[in-house]
């Protein structure tokens, strides 16, 4: 009977890695075990190898143009008839090295292949590529937007010449083209990795950018007699490696580095896209995605990202303001609470009704429905919001936290007492509201039907019919200004952090609900969330901090996001890395 040890040192390294669906991989000299199928680029990342790339992105296709991805490969020689092959004293077969390199992005990894990332041959490459890359680029860095954020200035420094050698005059080509209502084009920045154009092709489905000419005179432009005008058109400028495809409304207005990037969550729709939120001061410059392949991928809609200008708008609203005479007066804080409070108290819990929002954290939601039940209010609903989905990022639900309002208030439909509010506000049985959040004339109130109610109080951002027929306004903070969290249409529990600091008094939504409620507790946004957690099932065990970066799947509802589908098959068929 043959002794089980042996047995064991007697198997290759190739068999015990195909049981586990791997193959083994020497990278830079060292061996590895990777899935089979793994591109070699994708490999070397893995184990934080960096292959220098352009064209390659793991969402799109990989047409292998840049070049800047070589590497050398080697296989193990093809053994003569009738001849074993020859293996190290580990059972690894010996290599033997092509004498040119591949492209790592379009290859994948086989057993017992060999990937050099250095030497000589795949650094001389390097070198050559980027000397042909920048034999026609402008040496205009200082006053580019891309500068900090360049991969062909970061790669020029690490794998280029440090000098050319091309000393004829340069082809000059398109410079500051107006291509689309939101991005610029400086293509004599351009490189040709494609990257935009797949983009447009692949994922927005809408192929309205390509290249002209041949040669050093290839030239990105629009389809005759269109525009780049996709809602999704600046999500180019986000993947263009150098500084050809810019943002109009970044464009000149601050250097990255100057900037505090603050990892947060989307508030325009049910999805809830990841976002990074880019500071400096107290002041938002701009809003880029950031990846979560169980949300938004790599991408976000233009509409969504541009929506944050209104936070330092001239109609923000940055100061309590109590009505007297007719006119709202600026008044302290604890003047305003205090009138609120007596504005309520001079009503039955039958003739007061609360409009809560579905764009409140689930920590607001659930301190508004505390406040409720402290009061004997049953009247208590959301505003739904809805619209058509655009079979991409954006959700038919308007609002970022219907499924949240749902676990948290523990209703199937939060917004259900609506019209029972409206018929009762017409009929005079309500006769005082509670407004959080929302612009009652969006919902269905009329002028009328808020002139007929004898006391409104109502938390603001903007300045508008709702704060206008207010008694009482309270100035809430932003969804940059706050902490909370929110579950997003998939059932996906995401984190919202705050980036700036709530314009002039304006104050947290939570601490306003729990001040209204004559509370001197909580103190901290996680002690409300471990509140919360205690009476919804669902966020059992959980806490802000473990809510994490990426989210945590706490409820299954059924729907999908479309990207989503759509990039899983594309994976599935083997177009992209995924």
């Amino acid at each position: 009977m043959s002794d089980p040890a042996s047995t064991a040192e007697a198997r290759l390294p190739k068999d015990i890695a195909a049981e586990k669906g791997m193959v083994n991989v020497q990278i830079d000299g060292v061996w590895r075990q990777v899935p089979k199928g793994t591109r070699m680029i994708e490999a070397c990342r893995m184990f934080a190898v960096e292959v220098p790339h352009y064209c390659y992105h793991p969402k799109l296709s990989s047409p292998g143009n840049c070049r800047m991805c070589l590497v050398q490969m080697g296989m193990p020689p093809r053994p003569a008839p009738g001849q074993e092959p020859v293996r190290d004293e580990n059972g690894y077969e010996s290599i033997g090295w092509m004498p040119r390199p591949v492209i790592a992005c379009a290859n994948t990894v086989g057993e017992n292949m060999g990937i050099r990332t250095t030497g000589e041959l795949v650094e001389k490459c390097r070198e050559g590529v980027m000397e042909f890359l920048l034999i026609n680029h402008p040496l205009d860095c200082p006053i580019c937007d891309q500068a900090g954020e360049c991969r062909l200035q970061e790669h020029s420094v690490g794998h280029g010449r440090g000098q050319s050698r091309f000393v004829d005059m340069k082809v000059k080509k398109p410079k500051n083209v107006d291509i689309g209502p939101r991005i610029r084009l400086d293509d004599e920045r351009c490189i040709m990795c494609s990257r935009c154009i797949r983009f447009m092709d692949e994922v927005a489905g809408d192929p309205v950018l390509g290249f002209t000419q041949r040669g050093t005179y290839t030239t990105l432009t629009v389809h005759p007699g269109r525009k780049l005008d996709s809602n999704y058109s600046l999500n180019t400028a986000d993947i263009c490696p150098v500084g050809a495809l810019t943002s109009n409304d970044f464009r000149f207005q601050m250097r990255v580095w100057f900037l505090k990037e603050t990892k947060t969550i989307d508030v325009n729709c049910g999805t809830g896209a990841n976002i990074v939120v880019w500071t400096r001061g107290n002041k938002i410059h701009r809003i880029t995605p950031r990846q979560n392949d169980e949300v938004n991928s790599c991408w976000m809609p233009d509409s969504h990202r541009l929506n944050f200008h209104y936070i330092d708008s001239d109609h923000r609203l940055t100061e309590p303001l109590v009505k007297k005479d007719g006119r709202h007066h600026a008044a302290s804080w604890t003047d305003a609470l205090a009138a609120v409070r007596a504005g309520l108290d001079r009503f039955s819990a039958a003739e007061t009704a609360i409009i809560a929002s579905a764009r409140m954290t689930n920590e607001e939601l659930h301190l508004t429905m505390e406040l409720a039940e402290a009061r004997g209010i049953e009247e208590i609903t959301t505003v739904p919001r809805s619209g058509e989905s655009d079979g991409i990022l954006i959700s038919a639900d308007r609002n970022p936290n219907t499924t949240g309002a749902r676990l948290v208030w523990r209703r199937e439909d939060p917004s259900f007492r609506l019209a029972g509010i409206l018929d009762g506000v017409r009929s005079g049985k309500i006769k005082a509201l509670l407004v959080l959040g929302e612009d009652l004339t969006e919902a269905g109130f009329t002028a009328d039907d808020l002139a007929k109610l004898d006391f409104i109080a109502s938390t603001q951002l903007l300045a508008g019919p709702t704060a206008e027929a207010s008694d009482v306004v309270l100035p809430g903070a932003a969804f940059a200004e706050k902490r909370g969290s929110m579950v997003n249409v998939t059932g996906r529990l995401q984190r919202l952090n705050r980036a700036v600091e709530p314009q002039g008094q304006s104050r947290d939504d939570w601490e306003i609900l729990r001040d209204l409620a004559g509370r001197k507790e909580p103190h901290l946004i996680e002690d409300v969330f471990k509140s919360m957690a205690a009476k919804v099932p669902e966020f059992e065990g959980l806490n802000l901090s473990k809510i994490g970066d990426l989210g945590k799947a706490v409820v299954e509802t059924g729907v999908t996001i479309p990207l989503l589908e759509n990039e899983r098959a594309r994976k599935a068929a083997g177009q992209i890395v995924g």
